[in-house]
């Protein structure tokens, strides 16, 4: 009989979700399938993306059109290649995206095929122009592509966190935190799942300003179960990335708090790098003591797995590895092959180890290890292995789970490296340690000019491994003082943060509730929306033309122009924070001119109309 969820308290007036659901599935290459739909773009667009690595390379589509830097057609528009493409993989996709080139200076051709693809197949489509205003037509189709492959995955989240509202008789409206910081509502968060990309960081920075009352410079330090995240404060506020956020060495076009985003926590896995050394991460599985408690038949598998391993074993990494159904697929069903649904079928009854699933020839191992590989970038299956949640488990510092499984998967390890499980155990700590230092010591150069290490530079990984101790032989000892305290916030930050403030000499906060940083920012926050308007000239003319989120208009008179920018942009804003789920409203108008001084005289060359609404969310009444 499963327990009783907790009677919520009363008069819940607003539920805030911060989420590290977008971010975590950029970093693991997770996401639904999706087709790309390229107007007026080339194949070296393709390239310089790097589309391959995000999109399947059959489904991303070329298309004649285009727009001219001006806003003018490039070629028109071939409605029926869209519609043929839309047709062709309407079946086996969950979601379009559409980028045009210039779209943002004029979206007309990308906003005809994304109706052409609602009213074909009702599937939810993604525009370039509606992510960014700004040049760059590969990060434009990058960032595009990223929020299709991620609205699927976010719409079961909300779904699910839906009925569990209900179920608890819980009918406050639900806001979601953006990157920035910022909260928009479900609705919103839907349609635009990539700004939610470092949510969970921005709605921890907030949540550490707050607990900690810090008003100057600081590190804040967020170590969770899949990754960890280092970000700054300057004057007590979070340091945005302007020209776009970072996330699985992937840059996009949206602007977030800037952070610096690992693949480091407590339930990535434990393996061997390429030199044969201890690494942990970036890959998140499940720990092997959270399973047992889920499926206790788990400690019976791993006890015989146990007995399969021989000291120095390191070619059989597959022992000691389960894999489990993460959730049943949805939209994606007709793309799923047939050993793909072998698989499905045969984890619907638990947990297996990989070992067992890979059996049989060289042939069967390549062909189920690719279908699993594939289930898993979808986020339909996950693997569970050992952690550095099982090291602590291991040795007596943490009891969520099941102990006796975290020691049979340490005592695995401890029998392949030749070392006692209580030293291997203490290694992982260690190796965790170490990996967050270097994190640390990385973000410290970015904030020094956008400094950063090089893999060939020698000289300087020397100095920061010997000054966090990583390596203390030699003929000389490194010193490391960081001049910025620390807050270290998350569940694992006493444990892992107090010895990395230690090694570079600086002062550390964990705040009273560290753990809810993150929970306490999502509803400390309020709702931001921002519209960009530009105008330019046109060439030889004496035309003024605006650039809008839904075409271009032309003015003869600038001043004219800039009236009709400034309204349109006060109204678009302000339309947009209604629309994110703000109650009343207010407006900040900036007007950026830029022109350049030829000899005498000063030539215009364009106006920037921003448009920034602010408000609180609304509440139940």
């Amino acid at each position: 009989m499963e327990a009783a969820l907790p009677k919520p308290p009363p008069n819940i007036r607003l539920v805030s979700l911060s989420s590290t659901l977008a971010t975590n599935a950029i970093v693991e290459g997770n996401g639904s399938p999706i087709c790309l739909l390229l107007i007026g773009c080339d194949s070296n667009i393709v390239a310089r993306a790097g589309l391959g690595r995000v999109v399947a390379n059959d489904s991303i589509i070329l298309i004649q059109g285009g727009h001219t830097v001006t806003g003018e057609e490039q070629f028109p528009l071939d409605i029926n290649a869209a519609r043929q493409a839309i047709l062709t993989h309407a079946p086996h996709v969950a979601a379009f995206a559409v980028s045009g080139f210039f779209g943002v200076r004029n979206p007309t051709h990308e906003l005809r095929v994304k109706r052409l693809a609602r009213n074909l197949t009702r599937l939810p489509v993604t525009c370039g122009h509606e992510l960014s205003t700004h040049l760059d037509a590969p990060r434009r189709a990058l960032t595009a592509a990223l929020n299709a492959r991620l609205s699927p995955l976010l719409q079961q989240l909300i779904l699910d966190l839906r009925q569990i509202l209900t179920s608890q008789d819980i009918h406050a409206p639900l806001m979601v935190v953006k990157g920035d910081g910022s909260l928009m509502d479900t609705t919103m968060a839907l349609e635009r799942p990539v700004e939610t990309i470092l949510s969970g960081p921005a709605a921890s920075v907030i949540g550490a300003q707050y607990l900690s009352k810090m008003e100057g410079g600081a590190f804040v330090i967020d170590m969770g179960g899949t990754t960890t995240d280092i970000a700054t404060l300057h004057s007590g506020r979070p340091h945005l990335n302007v020209d776009g956020a970072w996330v699985g060495g992937r840059r996009t076009m949206i602007e977030a708090i800037d952070v610096r985003t690992i693949g480091l926590g407590g339930d990535s896995e434990v393996h061997l790098d390429k030199a044969g050394n201890l690494h942990v991460g970036p890959r998140r599985v499940i720990p092997l003591s959270l399973l047992a408690m889920q499926h206790p038949i788990v400690i019976d598998m791993l006890h015989r797995q146990l007995e399969q391993v021989t000291g120095k074993d390191t070619v059989n990494t597959k022992i000691g590895s389960l894999v489990t159904l993460e959730r049943s697929p949805g939209a994606e069903q007709n793309s799923i092959s047939s050993t793909q649904q072998k698989i499905l079928r045969l984890l619907s009854d638990g947990p297996i180890p990989l070992s067992q699933l890979l059996e049989g020839s060289l042939e069967h191992q390549f062909l189920y290890q690719r279908s699993l590989d594939n289930l898993q970038e979808r986020g339909l299956v996950v693997t569970s292995a050992f952690t550095p949640t099982d090291a602590l488990h291991a040795l007596g510092q943490y009891r969520f789970g099941s102990v006796e499984a975290a020691r049979l998967g340490a005592a695995m390890w401890a029998r392949r490296l030749n070392v006692s499980t209580e030293e291997f155990c203490k290694q992982i700590v260690q190796q965790v340690i170490a990996q967050l230092g270097q994190a640390t010591i990385a973000s410290a150069l970015a904030e020094e000019g956008g400094l950063a290490l090089k893999s060939q530079d020698s000289v300087g990984h020397l100095f920061i491994n010997r000054a966090l101790g990583i390596d203390d032989g030699g003929t000389f000892s490194v010193t490391l003082s960081m001049q910025r305290p620390i807050i270290g916030i998350g569940a694992p930050a006493t444990t892992y943060l107090r010895p990395v403030a230690a090694q570079l000499h600086t002062d550390i906060h964990i705040p009273e509730h560290a753990e809810v940083a993150s929970a306490i920012g999502a509803v400390a926050t309020g709702v931001v929306q921002t519209s960009r308007i530009l105008i330019r000239p046109l060439d030889g003319s004496n035309i003024f033309r605006v650039h809008l989120p839904f075409g271009v208009r032309d003015f003869t008179e600038l001043t004219e122009a800039v009236a009709y920018a400034r309204n349109t942009a006060r109204r678009l804003a302000k339309h947009r924070a209604h629309e994110a789920g703000a109650n009343s409203v207010k407006v900040h108008i900036e007007q950026h001119d830029k022109t350049a001084r030829v000899y005498n005289d000063k030539i215009y060359i364009e106006t920037e109309i921003i448009a920034t609404a602010v408000g609180r969310p609304r509440l139940k009444e």
